[in-house]
């Protein structure tokens, strides 16, 4: 017989990615990545980021423990995109941004 575990800060809706009841535009995949790539732990994040709760930390951690492979999974296709995004030509705006300005262009008539 399994049981169900629920987890109360944790929302997971039809397919959608586990994120933070209080915060849905926070997901539990950077959460993860703040603990795994920059070494932050539940205090750490919970200093980093002031509106997270320690239990919300903390309920993120316990849910990727628990689903594991599907975290690890969303961060990897997440760095897969990061990699092949960085592989395309820029173009538009942030192109123009970028590129070194010549001398002289943002200067202002009369200073």
């Amino acid at each position: 017989m399994s049981t169900a575990i629920d987890y109360p800060h944790i929302i997971k809706d039809n397919g959608a990615r586990a994120s933070l009841k209080s915060h849905p535009r926070r997901r539990v995949a950077m959460i993860v990545m703040d603990y795994l790539a920059r070494g932050l732990g539940p205090e750490d994040m919970v200093r980093h980021y002031p509106y997270l709760k320690l239990q919300e930390v903390h309920a993120a951690m316990a849910y990727y423990y628990d689903h594991q492979q599907e975290i690890d999974g969303e961060i990897q296709s997440e760095l897969d995109q990061l990699e092949l995004d960085k592989s395309k030509p820029r173009s538009g705006v942030l192109s123009y941004v970028t590129r070194p300005e010549p001398a002289g262009v943002f200067a202002v008539p009369g200073r």
